[in-house]
């Protein structure tokens, strides 16, 4: 419990330090994204919804499964490459997983699909070095996958998932 609240801490405070970057790119189309009101959620364990199935193909065509990283606690970034929030948190969360990996802690993207192209998600990916994968979300099924006590209601959202497979936070 201790250190899945460090995990949320550290992802809460290197989102917020990305949050007051400059961001930079060709193309700014922020008008494109719901910005969440930066509050952090964490659900106690009797407050979550059962495990949740998510399972995709990552851009690379590797098949992911949620499932066969049970045991482990996930973070799932729900990105998009037109997104200047998002290219704003890479970095951070890069630095966060890289930190974070040798605790057995993962990291997953999805890429909100129905504005973008595998192209460019490939593109932002190899632009921004993330080395964790990413599955491509062409018509927001994975996202929908969730639940409903903390659904991705904006992009970018960065959710937790608990070692038994279900949402425990929002970041």
């Amino acid at each position: 419990q201790v250190k899945f609240r460090m995990l949320v801490a550290t992802l809460t405070f290197s989102l917020a330090l990305s949050a007051c970057s400059a961001v930079t790119g060709s193309t700014d189309n922020s008008e494109h994204y719901v910005a969440g009101d930066g509050s952090t959620i964490i659900l106690a364990p009797s407050e979550r919804d059962p495990a949740i199935t998510l399972a995709g193909k990552t851009l690379t065509g590797d098949s992911w499964n949620l499932a066969d990283h049970k045991g482990h606690v996930v973070v799932v970034n729900v990105w998009a490459s037109w997104c200047a929030p998002c290219r704003a948190e890479a970095a951070a969360l890069e630095k966060v997983h890289s930190k974070t990996s040798s605790n057995g802690v993962e990291f997953v993207g999805v890429v909100s699909g129905s504005k973008d192209s595998v192209d460019n998600a490939r593109a932002f990916v190899d632009r921004f070095d993330i080395s964790y994968p990413s599955m491509f979300d062409s018509d927001n099924s994975l996202i929908l996958s969730f639940g409903r006590k903390l659904p991705p209601s904006a992009i970018p959202t960065t959710l937790v998932i608990d070692v038994q497979g279900r949402v425990a936070a929002d970041a």
